[in-house]
């Protein structure tokens, strides 16, 4: 005699109904898939039930768009997703990323987001390498044990970009970051980034490696429109890295941001810095519509109207005559 838990059974009809009407779906649905599987896979011991799910959908191609949410990040993709060929977009998370050796690429990929994924560095460079068509990279690491991704010298910016010539947006979280800036970058790369027009980044300008890259990914993206920059761990160092007139417009005559049209900054700290960049920015950005900083928390009311009041006496200088500046306090809600 075999004793099985109430919650066992009620866990084991829960993956039957789901699986059930999965299978349901597909069979009677003969056009174009978007599919948005979030599903607790582990909780429900569904492993072998979305490798055949994947498996099946594989020999048609037919999916276009797939999404996959998980509550455990050990779980792996299983063979057959990588199988996927027809898919365009591709939004995963809380997974473990790990192509197969034979896998050679998502030819029609032009959209991938991995957040709270485990790959490893050398992992992600030959999976971007491997989508020639990429225009949206998006990573977002949640856990700071993101000193898996590393990859010695072999994951930085200098790396991963000449590796997605098409792309249009690029996002990079935090902990992400810290690799990628890692060496610094050239004054400006070999090859521009002609089809790059969303820049969103975390950025300690605290950091000469930081600020740098940054700096080289603006020169190097000659048709850019819009730029968010996430301030982190500023007021943290007290010891600046970079010269004190680093970011003097004066001193950058071939930073041309002639498509700009938004600049966000956000964190903003109200360290001279932090001012210093927006001022270099708005300086070269001759069709620049629209600047928008939000405050860090840490920013007390009389600072916010001390620099206020210094906007009101001292305005920044313009390229555009038309940009409107605004300084929000960050939402709490």
């Amino acid at each position: 005699m075999v004793t099985v838990s109430s919650n066992h059974i009620c866990t084991q009809l829960e993956k039957f109904k789901l699986v059930n009407a999965i299978f349901h779906v597909l069979l009677f649905h003969n056009g174009p898939h978007t599919l948005v599987f979030a599903c607790p896979i582990v909780r429900l011991h569904m492993e072998s039930e979305f490798a055949q799910i994947t498996s099946y959908l594989a020999r048609g191609n037919k999916v276009k768009y797939l999404v996959f949410g998980n509550d455990n990040r050990s779980y792996k993709l299983p063979i057959p997703f990588f199988s996927l060929q027809g898919l365009e977009r591709v939004h995963l998370e809380t997974c473990t990323f790990e192509p197969p050796l034979t896998f050679k690429g998502f030819s029609l990929l032009t959209s991938i987001t991995l957040f709270n994924v485990d790959v490893s560095a050398k992992m992600l460079k030959r999976f971007i390498s491997m989508c020639p068509l990429l225009q949206y990279l998006y990573l977002n690491e949640l856990q700071k044990s993101v000193d898996s991704v590393a990859g010695g010298n072999e994951f930085t910016f200098v790396d991963i970009l000449p590796c997605v010539p098409l792309i249009q947006t690029l996002d990079i979280s935090k902990y992400y970051t810290k690799y990628l800036y890692a060496g610094g970058m050239p004054h400006k790369l070999p090859a521009s980034l002609v089809h790059l027009k969303g820049l969103y980044l975390y950025v300690c300008l605290m950091e000469e490696n930081e600020i740098s890259s940054a700096l080289c990914m603006m020169r190097s993206s000659p048709v850019l429109e819009v730029i968010v920059f996430k301030m982190y761990d500023n007021y943290k160092l007290h010891v600046r890295q970079t010269l004190p007139n680093f970011l003097d417009p004066k001193g950058h005559p071939d930073l041309k941001l002639d498509r700009l049209e938004t600049l966000v900054i956000e964190m903003f700290s109200n360290l001279s810095v932090e001012m210093d960049f927006v001022k270099l920015i708005m300086a070269k950005s001759p069709t620049l519509k629209k600047v928008r900083i939000e405050l860090n928390g840490n920013v007390s009311v009389k600072e916010e109207l001390e620099m206020l009041r210094e906007l009101v006496l001292n305005p920044i200088p313009r390229a555009s005559p038309s940009a409107k500046l605004s300084v929000v306090r960050p939402n709490t809600s």
